[in-house]
C-alpha cells in the first residue's frame, strides 16, 4: 500500500566537479558547471509545490559551489530540510559560513588508517576529517560519520565506533557499497559481513538501515516486483539545470527544466518515465542506497517494516523527525 505518492527528496547536484578522486566513484570525471542562484530559487519553489521535504545538496562535493551557505540558507527558510556530504577537504575553510545551515551535515570515512583512508579518497583529507569534527563541534553542529563498508573494511567498524564517533559523541552511519554503471567497487558483501552489519547497526548510536541487508540478500530490486521508487519519491537535478530520470546512477533521459519544473515533472512525458521506476532491465538487481532509503518510506511492504526502527532511531538521534510533519 503506497502511503505517499509524492516527491519526498530532492537530489540536488551543485556541481559534478570535487577534489578527491575515489575508486568507487566516477562523478569527478565530468565536466561539470555550478548551479546558478536565478535556477536554484524557481526551483525551490515548484519543489516546494510537488511536496519535497529534504533537499540534499550533493555533488561531486558541494563545498565547490562558493555560494552553498546562501543555497543553504534559502532552503532553511523555505522549511526544507538540508543535507550535505562532505569530504572534509574544504569545510575547515567554510565552517562557519555554513554552520546552523545543514541539518544532516555527513563527514566520508574510508578507513580508520589514515594511509588507507587517503589511499581510497585519492587525496590526502584524513587529517582535514578529524580537524573538521572539532572545528563542527565547537560550532554546536552534530556531524556524523559516513563509512562506506567493503569487504575489505568491514572489520574496521569496530575502530571507527571505538577510535572516532564514540569518543565524539558522533552518529556512525554505516553505508553498505554498490557497485553501478561502469563503476566496479569489489566483490560483494558476503553473508558473514551482512550480519556484523546487522549486529553493530543495533549499538549505540549506530545507524544502519535494516532493509539494505534484506535487500541485498534477496538479490536487489527485480523488474517483475520492483521495490524502487526513485523516479517518483526524487527529484534528482543537475548542475546543467535538468531533471533527470529515473535516477542519477542511470540517467537514460533529462529534461531542460527551464523555469518550470512543477509543470515538467507532472508532464506525460515524464510521467511515463516515473511509471517504469525499478522496471528498466538495467534496474535488475539495484540495490543504491540513496534511492532505496526514500523508497522504503513510502509504501508499506516487508522492507518498509525492516527500515522503520532504524529511521525512527536515526531520527530520534538527530532530532529531525519534528521537521518532516
Amino acid at each position: 500500500m503506497r502511503l505517499i505518492k509524492h516527491p519526498v527528496l530532492c537530489n540536488y547536484y551543485v556541481t559534478y566537479r570535487c577534489n578527491a578522486t575515489c575508486s568507487f566513484c566516477d562523478i569527478w570525471e565530468k565536466p561539470s558547471p555550478y548551479i546558478t542562484l536565478e535556477n536554484f530559487r524557481e526551483n525551490l519553489k515548484d519543489l516546494k509545490k510537488l511536496g519535497v521535504k529534504v533537499i540534499d545538496f550533493t555533488g561531486g562535493e558541494p563545498l565547490l559551489h562558493r555560494e552553498l551557505d546562501i543555497l543553504l540558507e534559502e532552503a532553511k527558510r523555505g522549511g526544507f530540510l538540508t543535507t550535505v556530504t562532505t569530504n572534509c577537504l574544504l569545510y575547515p575553510k567554510y565552517a562557519d559560513r555554513l554552520k546552523g545551515k545543514i541539518d544532516m551535515l555527513h563527514f566520508s570515512l574510508d578507513s580508520p588508517d589514515e594511509e588507507e583512508h587517503n589511499q581510497s579518497r585519492g587525496v590526502k583529507c584524513f587529517d582535514k576529517l578529524l580537524d573538521s569534527i572539532q572545528i563542527a563541534k565547537n560550532n554546536k553542529e552534530r556531524p556524523d560519520i559516513i563509512f562506506t563498508v567493503f569487504e575489505q573494511n568491514v572489520d574496521k567498524i569496530e575502530r571507527v565506533w571505538n577510535e572516532i564517533t564514540q569518543p565524539n559523541d558522533l552518529v556512525l552511519i554505516l553505508n553498505p557499497v554498490f557497485n553501478y554503471n561502469s563503476v566496479e567497487t569489489g566483490e560483494n558483501l558476503s553473508e558473514a559481513s551482512l550480519q556484523k552489519l546487522l549486529w553493530w547497526g543495533k549499538q549505540k548510536n549506530v545507524y544502519l538501515n535494516e532493509a539494505f541487508i534484506d535487500l541485498r540478500k534477496n538479490g536487489g530490486n527485480h523488474v517483475e516486483n520492483p521495490v524502487c521508487r526513485a523516479a517518483s519519491t526524487t527529484i534528482v537535478i543537475s548542475p546543467e539545470n535538468k531533471l533527470v530520470l529515473p535516477c542519477y546512477h542511470l540517467g537514460t533521459k533529462d529534461f531542460d527544466i527551464k523555469g518550470n519544473l512543477f509543470d515538467l515533472y507532472k508532464s506525460n512525458e515524464v510521467q511515463e518515465i516515473v511509471a517504469l521506476e525499478g522496471k528498466l532491465k538495467e534496474c535488475e538487481g539495484c540495490v543504491i542506497n540513496c534511492y532505496m532509503q526514500p523508497s522504503f518510506s513510502v509504501e508499506i511492504n516487508k522492507y518498509f517494516w525492516k527500515a522503520l526502527p532504524s529511521t525512527l532511531k536515526y531520527n530520534y538521534i538527530k532530532g529531525t523527525w519534528k521537521n518532516l510533519f
